[in-house]
């Protein structure tokens, strides 16, 4: 059998893509499995079970990403194509079945959305695929000791970030006596390039020396995958990573301003949201609100209710982590 599967560009959307695929494969005993996806996202998708190829969709004018992943795939008669983008192209398709997402935006978390693209109730949740080089490097840079604390300083827009003093003042109130998690490590992690770099510059050079690891630009999804299984919370902007976290398992914390957090709330029983304070009418209502520039929704969210997010987080989960 041969599955075509055309997810998200984004991260976040294509690791929310990844229960759905993971189904597939677990319905589908032996299947060959092609992706196609943004290039950000394409690195995900690199330990699949019956992987043929990744096909990373290149944005070009016209829509000529499309031709080209028709080009790539109209010479194969497929048993399966399931298309979450909801593009003309699975129609131009030689193909036994097909499942196609609806364009638009519905109410209700992406996840929910998904699922229902396979008729899917409840959603299955998100999963990665790492392989043993994965968590060898993850090791190495997290070797045994003290629980580390993972910190996602980064967004795709300035308007989902949370200050860099915020993020140094939360690991103080965790890692610190009396805090959920004393005597912490710190592990920063962002993606690859300068603007994801500046982001994370100002958070590394404020946290403790001795006491981060610095892992932005540094790290495969798979890798980071790896290495945020190994974190004992992490606390992120929504993001790609946010997502990743949660998928990887690790207790997650996810921080919401002008995203809203019941459509992109991080996925699984090891989640929590902490979001901000002021209601987004009333900030829609200002003049020249912009959402993705403004960080007034970010700066409403208190150091104060993050620690209780993430301790509440914790507490929750410690009987389980006991067993």
């Amino acid at each position: 059998m041969r599955i075509l599967f055309v997810t998200a560009t984004r991260i976040g959307d294509a690791v929310l893509s990844t229960g759905l695929l993971d189904h597939l494969i677990r319905a589908h005993p032996g299947a060959r499995v092609t992706v196609a996806c943004g290039p950000a996202a394409a690195g995900l998708f690199a330990h699949v079970p019956g992987l043929e190829r990744v096909i990373p969709m290149e944005k070009r004018e016209f829509r000529g990403h499309w031709w080209s992943l028709w080009a790539a795939s109209v010479r194969t008669r497929w048993d399966f194509v399931v298309d979450l983008r909801g593009s003309a192209l699975s129609w131009l398709l030689r193909a036994r079945r097909r499942a196609v997402m609806g364009g638009g935006r519905r109410p209700g978390h992406r996840l929910v959305q998904l699922g229902a693209v396979l008729g899917l109730d409840p959603a299955p949740l998100p999963v990665v695929w790492t392989v043993e080089a994965d968590h060898a490097r993850a090791a190495m840079l997290l070797p045994p000791g003290p629980p580390v604390i993972g910190l996602g300083p980064t967004a795709n827009w300035p308007g989902k970030v949370w200050a860099p003093e915020r993020f140094v003042a939360l690991f103080d109130r965790l890692a610190g006596a009396g805090g959920a998690l004393p005597g912490a490590r710190v592990a920063v992690f962002a993606g690859p390039g300068e603007t994801e770099a500046a982001m994370a510059a100002p958070v590394l050079a404020a946290l403790p020396r001795g006491r981060t690891i610095d892992l932005a630009g540094r790290l495969t999804l798979t890798e980071a995958a790896a290495a945020l299984s190994r974190c004992a919370l992490y606390v992120g902007n929504d993001s790609g990573l946010m997502h990743l976290a949660a998928a990887a398992g690790a207790p997650t914390v996810g921080l919401f301003g002008p995203s809203p957090p019941e459509e992109y709330a991080p996925c699984g029983p090891h989640a929590a949201v902490a979001r901000t304070r002021v209601p987004m009418a009333e900030l829609i209502a200002a003049p020249g609100y912009d959402h993705r520039t403004t960080g007034s929704l970010m700066g409403s969210l208190p150091v104060e209710d993050v620690v209780e997010a993430a301790s509440g987080l914790l507490a929750r989960l410690a009987p389980a982590a006991a067993q």
